[in-house]
């Protein structure tokens, strides 16, 4: 197994008095598909937020490529490869599509940034037929795929999707599946949220199981798969 790109080691994070994450450790691998399901409510996003520096830990340790990056600030963590797709997608609706794309890039150089366009482009054409227009008018696959491409501008070495299918035509969640898949193939690192289990276990290589801030099961998904748990509450399959 190669060393972990991504290291969490028993973060805790609160809101208040209320413990949203509690004592998660986590091991993302260079190259792989890491997906984390469970129900809404489980606190996967509130993990994603504490890796990116939006919000703060209370208490454990996130290690990336052997260097502690805790308490560093988004910028920083943003420009040590680490990319961050929001639930609700968050992009600037007011702005046009190539706004968007170039604010995504604003940490490159400006000889990088035509060619990180392209490289956008190739995984969603559609943005490029669209880069004039209104982000906020674009339907909502079509915004999830900005909020993808914005982030891959960066040029990452690891993105963070958080909630990928949601409120998505099931023909967009699987063309954006796709791309995922494809970026995987190319030797990005993937770690995404994902509420709808099935098509997280279809595109994943290891997967985490969040239930009321802990982690409950992990493993290969094969192998996960195979858990009685797992299989009636996140699969809908009978276990018997």
């Amino acid at each position: 197994m190669n060393q972990a790109l991504l290291n969490l080691s028993n973060v805790h994070v609160r809101y208040g008095q209320a413990l949203a994450v509690n004592g998660v450790s986590i091991a993302v691998q260079p190259g792989q598909v890491t997906a984390i399901v469970g129900p809404n409510g489980a606190g996967k996003s509130s993990l994603l937020k504490a890796i990116s520096g939006l919000i703060p830990m209370h208490q454990g340790d996130v290690s990336w490529s052997g260097q502690s990056i805790a308490g560093h600030s988004p910028k920083d963590i943003a420009m040590a490869g680490i990319a961050h797709v929001p639930e609700g997608r968050r992009i600037f609706a007011k702005m046009s599509v190539i706004d968007n794309l170039l604010l995504g890039g604003y940490l490159r150089q400006s000889r990088d940034i035509e060619p990180a366009l392209q490289s956008v482009y190739a995984a969603f054409p559609r943005l490029q037929e669209r880069l004039g227009q209104r982000a906020g008018s674009m339907s909502g696959g079509e915004q999830q795929m900005l909020a993808i491409g914005r982030a891959l501008m960066s040029a990452p070495r690891l993105i963070m999707v958080d909630e990928v299918s949601q409120g998505l035509a099931p023909v967009v969640v699987q063309e954006v599946y796709r791309q995922l898949k494809r970026l995987s193939a190319q030797g990005m690192t993937v770690l995404m949220v994902e509420q709808n289990a099935r098509l997280a276990f279809e595109l994943a290589s290891q997967v985490y199981v969040m239930e009321q801030g802990s982690v409950v099961a992990h493993g290969p998904t094969e192998e996960l798969a195979q858990s009685v748990h797992v299989r009636n509450a996140y699969l809908g399959l009978d276990a018997t």
